[in-house]
């Protein structure tokens, strides 16, 4: 189900990634500051709910050390086809995201961005450490040390008390199985458009499925 893959860095203060104009970006810039860390997409059904409380929650907290990192993804159904500066465009647009935007990358298999094998390594999910799908989200505090994870159908506004604290510098305990489970959520259906196109092979599945199994490597 994807075993954690060791990484030797201990914080994400150490990764260097690229913006969507392909500028280098050091993570270190951000110490201090309570992140979350999410893969985006622009054509899923969980677009929507995510970025407009993404947005609200930027809004909210941004004057008191928050930050949010979006990182697209295009590796779940190919729900994030367009170039670097087309998705930028789109979720500054439509969402009013004022929250940095970075270039696409991978998530899973062995061209996953180090950033992302720090962050599954760091907390792997209930079914495995790989991302399961779109907007799995990270809580970082800080010092660079990822807190918790939090499912595709886990809603931003569901876990802001977990921001809250994490900026007051409180424990946050660590999700339970009597909690909903990272990674293992219900994912409502898609409409016939959202489906995977014939090219793609892919058999069957219900949402649920896809989300506990990972759509692709």
């Amino acid at each position: 189900m994807g075993a954690a893959e060791s990484v030797p860095e201990t914080s994400l203060h150490e990764f260097t990634v690229k913006d969507c104009n392909g500028k280098e970006v050091c993570l270190e810039t951000y110490k201090g500051k309570v992140l979350l860390v999410v893969n985006v997409a622009s054509k899923c059904g969980f677009t929507e709910t995510n970025y407009t409380q993404l947005t609200e929650l930027y809004q909210k907290y941004r004057e008191k050390d928050f930050e949010i990192l979006a990182f697209p993804c295009n590796q779940f159904l190919r729900q994030e086809p367009g170039s670097d500066q087309q998705i930028k465009d789109f979720a500054c647009t439509r969402f009013k995201a004022e929250y940095p935007v970075f270039q696409k990358v991978r998530v899973n298999g062995p061209d996953a961005a180090p950033l992302y094998k720090f962050l599954k390594a760091s907390k792997p999910g209930l079914f495995g450490s790989r991302i399961k799908w779109n907007f799995t989200k990270f809580l970082v505090d800080k010092n660079g040390k990822v807190i918790n994870r939090y499912a595709t159908a886990t809603t931003p506004f569901s876990f802001e008390k977990d921001i809250q604290k994490a900026l007051e510098g409180e424990h946050i305990p660590a999700r339970s199985g009597s909690q909903k489970a990272p990674e293992g959520e219900n994912i409502p259906s898609r409409s016939g458009s959202q489906k995977a196109p014939e090219e793609e092979n892919i058999p069957a599945r219900s949402d649920s499925q896809k989300a506990l199994e990972g759509e692709q490597k």
